[in-house]
């Protein structure tokens, strides 16, 4: 009798993004993944490959959740200006409201693995250059909008604005005080004044 799945893949992959989100790629055993996902080793094989298979699909899941579904949202606000402060806002309020000390599996895995594995900076690097889009278009609108300065170097700025959100994604998970990720915050509005 062939091999029948009994388990929601995506809400299965979301487990482990979480348990890698937390752990980080290394520290999450095989053993935890099983145990954390609620399906033998067997079936994990057979659907998500090993563990690096595992993590990098992990990755792009928290990708499009985190990142890509979150700045399509926040496009839809009503300005450029606010879309980008809103992404510093969202960070933080997650952190210091939500009680979130993970930081950002992205960048966390770009501290952790990126150095040694050629695809997984690969992937970082996308999401990264994605992110300084975001930023880039949201300060062309702004200043279509007349609420961010006409003679501001988009480019350097939005490069900037993504260097500060990078530092205050890391702050979030190792000094989560609200008067530093507030002046991140701070910054980043101070920037595109």
């Amino acid at each position: 009798m062939p091999w029948e799945k009994t388990f929601d893949t995506e809400s299965t992959l979301t487990k482990a993004m979480e348990a890698f989100w937390v752990r980080g790629y290394e520290a999450t055993s095989m053993q935890d993944l099983v145990d954390c996902m609620g399906i033998g080793r067997g079936s994990l094989y057979a659907t998500f490959g090993d563990k690096r298979s595992l993590f990098i699909q992990a990755l792009r899941l928290y990708d499009r959740l985190h990142r890509r579904d979150w700045t399509v949202r926040l496009a839809e606000l009503p300005s450029g200006r606010s879309a980008i402060m809103a992404v510093f806002d969202g960070v933080i309020v997650a952190s210091l409201e939500g009680g979130c000390r993970n930081g950002c599996l992205l960048m966390n895995t770009a501290l952790e693995l990126s150095p040694h594995d050629e695809e997984i900076e690969e992937i970082i690097k996308k999401c990264l250059e994605h992110m300084e889009a975001f930023f880039l278009e949201q300060l062309e609108r702004g200043k279509a909008e007349g609420e961010i300065p006409n003679d501001l170097p988009t480019d350097q700025t939005a490069k900037g604005l993504l260097a500060l959100l990078v530092s205050l994604r890391v702050f979030t998970r190792a000094r989560p005080e609200p008067d530093l990720l507030r002046s991140i915050s701070a910054e980043a509005e101070a920037m595109i004044s």
